[in-house]
């Protein structure tokens, strides 16, 4: 079961390519006025589809395009008998451009319109649409907006936002002071990366999106921030003819378990093997091989003392994944060293990143880094909340300083490459915040290394699959349990990308 979810473009872009593809449908000859009215009754549709019984309506309208908008929308609603209010945030009179042309149109429509003082927004069963502050907010919220998203937030109504929840980052998905908690956004044009990663997922709620009726050449032409992965549009693993062997699908080796750490790499080393690598061998402490044998003998498991028992281990395998159950102490030291002194394809996680970290070792050319936010924060110099804050730089720049692929794990997981491409992946679960996720993933992306992948392709492949299988099985609720994952990747694999041809 590959798709649930509405679809979705391909493109995601920050606020300021957002307001440039704005620019330039408006300078092929469609007018700002006649985008705004497309947007209002796109964001009428949703709040129509969303609460089918609705019959009340409060807008919250502050300055620009946004309050435009919202305007508009209060006119539909009006027309359709429903019952309407706008709060306005400042003086409507001092809107411009086509903003001033909706508020005209709403006032000529008999909406009712009357200034926000503060009061409570507790109209009974009223829809709350939030048309305040759009995507040109640079730096924290301000009063009077402070205030008002703080009483959109604790009326306890239903909340639909106009392309952005306001107080959300276009950009980054960071709150800026306080943002709109919506349980409905639409948004337009170019759809923001801010919505699918960091806090974007928190506050927008469902996501809707509608170009406008844009000319796709025109789209296709303006630059963009990155990419959302999805089926359709995934790295391809090429199909196995019906002569193929072992030996043309890589040996991966994993290296880690120390005392006390082994199901880290009991897990990575199934999620390699299951994912389609030639071979998989097990490089980890003596007291870890019988288990392994016992839970999948397809693995060669080997015991090792000391970096010289992993040489011969290394010089036989095309792919390396090092560090899940590592530890920190000389014994994982010295099978880290060992591997970032091989010329081969590596994955990097957990004690293995701690260590880069530090500065005690060099990452190998053709690698893939996979932190969550603490560790890219040590690898960064940085703390965690400046990580979180701005999720793409902070990704962007991992890449750049190691000249590697990085993966930065989270909600909207974004992978990175040395020469900018940022692709995000918006499918996952809460119930995978549980243990031992990250080692399933290290091994995924290592067997389609093996499986000649480039770094990069093999990374977004083996993030969406790990989300998506995520998600598929967070259906059942709480209790996830890593290992759970394993079969969902190999089934979800093979329907996306058939074994034979």
């Amino acid at each position: 079961m590959l798709d649930t979810k509405p679809q979705l473009p391909d493109a995601l872009y920050n606020a300021a390519q957002v307001r440039d593809l704005d620019a330039r449908l408006i300078a092929a000859g469609t007018p700002g006025l006649e985008l705004m009215q497309r947007a209002a009754h796109a964001t009428w549709r949703a709040i129509r589809r969303h609460w089918p019984e609705g019959r009340a309506l409060t807008v919250l309208a502050g300055h620009g395009n946004n309050a435009g908008d919202g305007y508009l929308v209060a006119l539909l609603a009006r027309k359709a008998g429903w019952q309407v209010a706008v709060m306005a945030v400042g003086d409507p009179a001092a809107l411009s451009g086509d903003a001033a042309t909706a508020y005209a149109s709403a006032l000529a429509g008999a909406v009712d319109i009357q200034p926000w003082s503060g009061q409570a927004l507790d109209t009974p069963s009223a829809i709350i649409l939030d048309a305040l502050l759009g995507t040109g907010l640079n730096g924290d919220v301000r009063s009077p907006y402070a205030e008002v998203i703080a009483a959109i937030n604790a009326s306890g109504q239903p909340v639909a936002a106009v392309d952005i929840p306001s107080g959300l980052s276009a950009d980054t998905g960071r709150v800026l002071g306080a943002a709109v908690r919506a349980n409905l956004t639409v948004s337009f044009i170019g759809l923001k990366l801010g919505l699918l990663t960091g806090e974007g997922r928190d506050y927008c709620g469902e996501l809707v999106f509608d170009d406008l009726q844009a000319d796709p050449q025109i789209v296709a032409q303006a630059p963009n921030s990155a990419t959302r992965l999805d089926s359709h549009n995934l790295p391809q693993l090429a199909p196995r003819s019906p002569s193929a062997h072992k030996g043309l699908f890589g040996r991966v080796l994993v290296l880690g378990g120390d005392h006390g750490f082994g199901g880290a790499t009991l897990l990575s080393s199934e999620s390699a093997l299951r994912s389609g690598a030639g071979m998989v061998t097990l490089a980890t402490r003596e007291e870890h091989v019988v288990a392994a044998l016992s839970r999948f003998p397809e693995v060669m498991t080997v015991g090792v003392g000391s970096a010289n028992q992993v040489q011969g281990l290394i010089e036989a395998a095309s792919v390396l994944v090092v560090g899940p159950g590592l530890g920190q102490a000389s014994w994982g030291k010295s099978l880290l060293s060992a591997a970032a002194n091989a010329s081969k394809a590596q994955v990097w996680d957990a004690d293995a990143l701690n260590q880069l970290a530090n500065g005690n070792v060099s990452l190998p050319a053709n690698s893939v880094i996979t932190p969550h936010p603490g560790e890219a924060a040590r690898l960064l110099g940085i703390e965690t909340r400046a990580v979180q804050a701005d999720r793409p730089a902070a990704a962007l720049a991992l890449a750049r300083k190691f000249n590697t692929v990085c993966v930065l794990k989270g909600s909207g997981s974004l992978i990175a490459d040395s020469n900018g491409r940022l692709a995000l992946c918006d499918r996952g679960h809460p119930a995978m915040a549980t243990a031992g996720l990250g080692d399933v993933l290290a091994g995924l992306v290592g067997a389609l290394l093996a499986q000649t992948m480039e770094p990069f392709e093999a990374a977004c492949l083996g993030v969406w699959l790990h989300a998506r299988a995520g998600e598929q099985l967070g259906q059942a609720g709480r209790g996830l349990a890593a290992s759970d994952l394993i079969p969902v990747i190999r089934q979800l694999l093979e329907e996306l990308q058939p074994c034979l041809s």
